[in-house]
């Protein structure tokens, strides 16, 4: 998959955008880290669509695991849903690198699980509403949170829920951890370049330290619905 000329940007202009969106909660632009996640995701469903095509034996995945398949492959593409997600939750960079070490920990936890089309999208928007709990502050209700996602509340519970027990409630991210996943997103992305992801990012509790964004769930937003 084609990297997007987003990534082009010099590291210290990356280095100025995170500054500059954790200083101004009203940025609307969104993060470079959406578009280095959606270029792994996009390259790893690739992948897994290469390894399903040369087996004979459909791969098994357990009925917990089955819970994030949607019954029809949702029309939008992966850059298109996480900047949806921004869009109207305007989560913080941090919470896409903490969402995506969640998502590497659920399939070490489930070797079985391979992500796919039919199951990407639930897997980021449960992460992410979850990655965001665990960085920021304040934050929205599921029932936002799943009303972005084109879920019905009910439904994003259930997947929080399977989750949080497939992990064992295992949500620490420490600093080691988190920088070692900034740096493996570098490199998936740069093939050499010398593109750096917001390397300023620091662990959640730092980041804690500094957003304190004021969020009111009974403000609704008006967006286009979807469903997966």
């Amino acid at each position: 998959m084609a990297v997007s000329n987003s990534l082009t940007i010099s590291p210290r202009k990356l280095r100025s955008d995170l500054y500059s969106y954790s200083n101004n909660q009203n940025n609307s632009e969104t993060p470079l880290v959406i578009s280095v996640l959606s270029s792994l995701i996009e390259r790893t469903l690739t992948r897994n669509q290469r390894i399903s095509s040369r087996r004979t034996v459909p791969a098994s995945s357990s009925s917990k695991t089955q819970i994030f398949d949607s019954r029809e492959i949702p029309d939008m593409t992966i850059q298109s849903y996480l900047e949806r997600i921004f869009r109207y939750t305007k989560a913080g960079p941090s919470v896409y690198v903490v969402a995506y070490v969640y998502i590497d920990r659920f399939c070490q936890t489930n070797p079985g699980f391979r992500i796919s089309l039919t199951n990407v999208h639930r897997l980021l928007i449960t992460t992410i509403m979850i990655a965001s709990k665990y960085v920021e502050d304040l934050n929205y209700r599921n029932s936002y949170f799943a009303k972005v996602g084109g879920l019905e509340t009910e439904e994003l519970n259930k997947l929080e829920l399977e989750f949080l027990f497939s992990m064992g409630f295992k949500l620490h991210v420490n600093v080691s951890v988190f920088e070692s996943y900034c740096c493996h997103l570098e490199r998936e992305v740069s093939f050499g370049g010398g593109y750096q992801i917001e390397k300023a990012l620091r662990c959640a509790e730092e980041i804690k330290s500094r957003q304190m964004i004021v969020r009111d769930p009974k403000h609704h937003h008006h967006f286009a619905r979807i469903l997966l």
